[in-house]
């Protein structure tokens, strides 16, 4: 009878807490996100394109409002910060940013001496005039604005698109600056992000980088391009001549929102910090070593 009483006890024990486990009672929490992926190189001449920019706390790049709510059931996610595209001639695009199914476009490299500018979340800004005309990338809807054109002129590219702003044309003798970014709350203080990169220009005024992290042009062969900032999505810096490399796009980032009441458990590749925001707690993830990192809500 004692050992009966008791293997019913403990059945009963396992069936309470299988009741209160999340993952069994398919318990569902809102999220608000902001993912924002890699921004592009820059190019010869042309800044590189932010990265694309989606959030439900905020305005999204594009012009687009916020995207709608998010609930999320007790389970395993995927999440992925991309990289910054490499600065190149021709600029390398960005890396996608991935969240639970919030896919996020990398940003376009910008154009050298004979291509244009890449399509991306935001797009690369325009070649110079003369051997490849003018071609700035294009933006994705609900995520970035399109790159800058050269203006006509010689050895002058386009500014790189921001989440915020079309990059800024070229003029003869100032090279087109970096598009505007977005700015965020959500991690309890306003942070702006995915500024397109300056385009470089041979002799004259260099385009300055994008509010939120794009990198500023350089001047001929000078070396003075700067990179898009980490974890900003921020679009690289052109090099101002259209042989040489520019700089390469910042690195994204992955924010959500959470009641402190959920478990929240990242796998071993994932780089991440967090903190309370009233009643929520928000996890900035920085870092992942592979794209198939994951997050564990519980």
């Amino acid at each position: 009878m004692a050992v009966t009483s008791m293997a019913n006890s403990s059945i009963r024990d396992f069936q309470k807490f299988n009741a209160m486990s999340p993952i069994t009672n398919r318990i569902l929490f809102r999220v608000d996100y902001l993912v924002v992926a890699g921004g592009g190189g820059g190019g010869g001449y042309g800044g590189g394109g932010a990265g694309g920019y989606r959030t439900n706390a905020g305005t999204s790049g594009g012009g687009a409002s916020a995207e709608s709510a998010l609930v999320l059931a007790a389970r395993i996610y995927t999440v992925t910060v991309g990289a910054g595209g490499a600065g190149a001639a021709a600029g390398v695009n960005g890396s996608a940013s991935v969240f639970a199914g919030i896919n996020t476009v990398g940003g376009g490299g910008g154009g050298g001496d004979t291509g244009g500018g890449n399509n991306g979340g935001s797009g690369g800004g325009a070649n110079r005039t003369g051997l490849g005309g003018d071609s700035p990338g294009n933006g994705t809807a609900g995520e970035g604005f399109g790159g800058g054109t050269n203006g006509g002129a010689a050895n002058i590219g386009g500014g790189g698109g921001g989440a915020g702003a079309v990059g800024v044309n070229a003029v003869s003798g100032t090279a087109g600056a970096g598009g505007a970014g977005v700015a965020s709350a959500i991690t309890g203080s306003s942070v702006t992000r995915a500024g397109g990169g300056g385009a470089g220009i041979g002799s004259g005024t260099r385009g300055a980088g994008g509010a939120g992290g794009g990198g500023q042009g350089g001047i001929g062969n000078d070396g003075s391009d700067v990179a898009g900032t980490a974890n900003t999505g921020g679009g690289g810096g052109a090099a101002g001549n259209g042989v040489q490399p520019g700089s390469a796009g910042g690195s994204g980032v992955v924010i959500f929102s959470l009641p402190t009441q959920a478990i929240v458990t990242f796998s071993g590749g994932v780089t991440q910090t967090s903190a309370i925001v009233g009643v929520n707690k928000v996890y900035t993830v920085t870092a992942t070593s592979t794209d198939s990192e994951t997050v564990t809500i519980g």
